[in-house]
């Protein structure tokens, strides 16, 4: 545990920390672009069809659930990345789970969003 006295200048610049990290997922993973555009489509899609507290509180967890692992898995390659430069079977292996679990989480996602849009969308169409 650190013995640091709490200091708001620090907590204040922990949070600029955090933005450039979202920084450098939106200009350098590509994939986030991908992310963003599912929620942003998730996100017009709650306002259109006005889904209910529990239905927005599902939508934005798997949106969260998405982009942090996406952030977790960038950042598993890129360690992997600057503790081994050449390429070897078990960095293949490490890189192959982080995207294996960015992968669950959109799949999950995917599937909150067809639990919840699907039957409103066949709506329309009765």
């Amino acid at each position: 545990m650190n013995n640091e006295k709490f200091s708001l200048k620090k907590r204040i610049k922990s949070f600029a920390y955090a933005f450039a990290g979202l920084r450098v997922l939106f200009r350098e993973e590509h994939n986030s672009w991908i992310h963003a555009t599912a929620a942003v489509l998730a996100i017009a899609a709650g306002f259109a069809f006005r889904i209910s507290y529990l239905e927005w509180v599902a939508v934005l967890i798997v949106i969260g659930m998405v982009f942090s692992a996406e952030i977790f898995n960038s950042s598993l390659e890129r360690t992997a990345d600057f503790v081994k430069a050449e390429r070897d079977d078990r960095k293949r292996d490490i890189k192959d789970l982080g995207a294996a679990a960015v992968l669950v989480c959109a799949i999950t996602a995917a599937l909150v969003g067809t639990i919840i849009f699907l039957p409103k969308v066949v709506a329309l169409f009765r």
